[in-house]
């Protein structure tokens, strides 16, 4: 089944990240990084589909130079604080096919942020096997300059309202809407939904969509970010508490929210999903069983009171049951019969789905705590 997923963060000078390394980690190139002196090497990286660098209309035509672009950027970014560029994260659908998701990535980078005039530098991203990748997990990295472009190459000023939560809520609803119309096309009934489980689950009880109610009744997973992904190359990742909001003034209790670390808890949501899906499982095949037999019952009805009766043109009663009231109760327990069928399936599908994402998980914290235990020498876990 589709999943739904857009996160966007701006990529920080401060936390010691370069733009120039970061391009050639998720286009698997080598580029030159001429204010570090160091040269990022990836050419190595499995899973890279295909990179582009799309631009507005007239542009400078060294902007479509990635170690051009991105050295030019840390140039005119002179502060220690500085964001450097945004990037957009989005899952996209494993349904459609190589060719399909790029068309996909394009028209929606096109209309969303170069018609803006940024300069977007995109790489695809296909699961590996090696690895042990979620076989779902295609996604797309999307790097954003931050200043518009013209024929002169960037804005000296950096465009203040992208960086909006208006504008964040837009291109979530959007990506939900150019995938919907890609799967459309494609001839896949799946859909995404932008919006929390919760928001649909309760508009769709109101809405008497049983079914669909009943199916995103479940928890969601947690966010990893790119700091615990980072931590956990070296050892097993743990949440801590921290001060949030403008100027701290808020304390998150992560240590409580997440009960050790973020893919722990994600492993127990996913392991709860999936028994509680395994459940319903077991009482639809029941159900399914008894409206069989219910429908065999007026079947066999249906045929014996088919045949007229001696006396007259009229159909005979057995018991209180006409042939009418037979067959059209044949029909409505049939009826039934669909609508458990087709809970049954998506009920499998999902079960499936948490049990992959449970594995991976899985196997992510195994590497994670192997890498943990080297790293210690099986003495114990570091201080973060």
């Amino acid at each position: 089944m589709a999943s739904y997923h857009l996160s966007a963060q701006p990529v920080k000078r401060s936390e010691g990240r370069s733009v120039v390394a970061m391009a050639a980690y998720r286009a698997g190139v080598r580029l030159r990084d001429e204010r570090a002196g160091t040269e990022a090497d990836y050419r190595r990286r499995q899973g890279v589909v295909h990179s582009e660098i799309m631009a507005p209309d007239g542009a400078a035509e060294w902007l479509y130079d990635r170690e051009e672009l991105w050295n030019a950027v840390e140039r005119m970014e002179v502060r220690r604080d500085a964001q450097l560029a945004r990037e957009i994260n989005m899952a996209l659908p494993h349904e459609l096919s190589d060719e399909q998701r790029l068309a996909l990535v394009r028209e929606f980078v096109r209309d969303q942020f170069v018609s803006l005039g940024m300069v977007a530098d995109f790489a695809i991203h296909a699961p590996v096997p090696e690895k042990r990748d979620d076989p779902r997990n295609y996604h797309v990295h999307v790097l954003l300059t931050l200043r518009k472009a013209g024929h002169w190459g960037l804005w000296r000023v950096k465009t203040r309202e992208w960086n909006s939560d208006e504008m964040l809520l837009k291109w979530r609803a959007a990506w939900a809407d150019y995938q919907n119309r890609a799967l459309g096309l494609g001839g896949f009934k799946a859909r995404v939904d932008h919006r929390s489980l919760e928001s649909q689950r309760r508009q769709a009880a109101e809405r008497g969509r049983g079914r669909k109610a009943l199916l995103l009744d479940r928890f969601p997973e947690l966010h990893v970010g790119p700091k615990a992904r980072k931590a956990g190359r070296n050892r097993l990742p743990v949440s801590k508490d921290r001060l949030v909001g403008r100027h701290g003034e808020r304390l998150l209790r992560y240590t409580q929210l997440d009960e050790g670390s973020r893919g722990a808890s994600n492993m127990r949501r996913l392991s709860a999903n999936a028994l509680k899906l395994a459940r319903l499982l077991a009482k639809t095949q029941d159900q399914l069983a008894r409206f069989h037999a219910r429908r065999a019952y007026y079947v066999r009805r249906a045929a014996a009171t088919r045949q007229p009766s001696q006396g007259g043109d009229s159909l005979p009663l057995i018991g209180d049951i006409s042939f009418e009231h037979a067959l059209r109760r044949s029909e409505q327990v049939e009826l039934l019969i669909s609508e458990l069928d087709q809970l049954f399936f998506e009920l499998l599908d999902l079960r499936e789905s948490q049990l992959i994402r449970r594995t991976v998980w899985s196997n992510r914290l195994r590497r994670w705590r192997n890498r943990d235990a080297l790293s210690t020498g099986g003495r114990g876990r570091p201080r973060l």
